[in-house]
């Protein structure tokens, strides 16, 4: 800090505890200017402890100052990656839009938990300035999904640096029913989990299937306006497979290669909601295809997820977890976990095993044109 920024600071701090003391709102306003000049001109050469003494002198005079003066401090601090954190987020946190937008869209200094904080809180407009932001956090977004108005949940989808989890996917897939552009928009999303992609376009209108097959020319053709060919010839489409599920996919195939793929392992997959590695670990101990299991897996009802498991010889307690993981991804109402305990069982392995011969021909059977 040079010797005239020294000067200034001190005259500025002799300023600030009259001003503080006996000033006037305009006082109060021109000292804040002044302070704000001070910092942004010489922000890189500040220490952490300067930056904290900045911070509490924002605080003091933020106080009995009109709201256009507080939205221009925070357009101006917003864009400085340096900015007093604490000033940063009492501005983001302002039940005024136009004081709290600048900072919410565009201040690098706001961390996940007061992004949350104010989604949670605040207005629709709070949190379509959230939904701009240039990274997303699928923390965040959840929030988003999960309070936003229909601009809300538009601007965050068509965000590029947005990132989702997959609860977060599984709401927008039920939110997408009727919502063409919505729907489309989503099913563009490359890290879309491939059992979300399925269910879009299992429900999708043919509007949005000519969507994605303009898009994506590899789908041209192979997304039929059939519900079921829809979802069958989806899984055979490259594009529609992220990198997550090639992943999640050649870890079980590892597994189980080594002979370490059991009834445990796919308990623990189930109950930490991983579905595609849960989901290739029930058809290689099935021994069906990928495919097959998950189609199963999908069903509206859970008696696919009991076949596969009868098969494998599972226990209830296992099979339990894979229902309860389903139905929490799949948004839908909770399974009677009573009545399924109850079916499971009375299923007998040579009935299951003969649902699934069903399967399997029904996956090998030719197409209709």
């Amino acid at each position: 800090m040079s010797s005239k920024s020294a000067a200034t600071s001190e005259s500025l701090l002799d300023e600030l505890q009259t001003t503080l003391a006996h000033g006037t709102v305009a006082r109060r306003v021109e000292t804040l200017r002044r302070v704000t000049d001070l910092f942004v001109n010489g922000v890189v050469d500040y220490s952490d402890d300067q930056i904290d003494l900045f911070d509490d002198v924002f605080q003091c005079l933020m106080h009995h100052i009109e709201t256009s003066a507080k939205a221009l401090l925070a357009d101006r601090l917003a864009p400085i990656d340096r900015a007093p954190p604490l000033t940063i987020r009492a501005l983001a946190l302002d039940d005024l839009i136009e004081v709290a937008a600048p900072v919410l869209s565009r201040s690098e200094r706001l961390d996940d938990d007061a992004l949350i904080e104010t989604a949670r809180n605040k207005s629709q407009a709070h949190l379509m300035a959230i939904s701009t932001r240039r990274v997303l956090s699928g923390a965040v977004t959840d929030v988003l999904v999960l309070r936003g108005n229909d601009e809300v949940i538009q601007s965050t989808v068509n965000n590029p640096g947005a990132e989702f989890s997959e609860r977060g996917f599984t709401r927008l897939v039920s939110r997408a029913e009727g919502d063409d552009d919505l729907a489309t928009c989503i099913g563009l999303r490359p890290t879309i989990p491939r059992h979300l992609y399925l269910k879009l376009i299992a429900k999708a209108s043919a509007t949005v299937r000519a969507r994605l097959e303009a898009a994506n020319p590899p789908l041209a053709g192979e997304v039929s306006t059939a519900v079921r060919e829809a979802t069958r010839r989806a899984r055979s489409a490259p594009s529609a497979i992220t990198q997550e599920t090639a992943i999640a996919h050649a870890l079980v195939k590892s597994l189980y290669e080594d002979g370490r793929l059991d009834e445990h392992q796919v308990a623990t997959f189930a109950e930490s909601g991983k579905f595609d590695e849960a989901n290739a670990a029930i058809a290689a101990l099935a021994n069906v295809t990928v495919s097959v299991a998950e189609n199963m897996m999908v069903e509206t009802r859970a008696e696919g997820v009991m076949i596969l498991a009868k098969v494998s010889g599972m226990s209830w307690s296992t099979v339990k977890a894979i229902i309860n993981m389903r139905d929490e991804l799949s948004g839908t109402e909770p399974a009677d976990l009573g009545a399924c305990k109850a079916t499971y069982e009375r299923l007998r392995p040579s009935t299951a095993q003969q649902v699934l011969r069903f399967h399997r021909m029904q996956e090998t059977a030719p197409s209709a044109a």
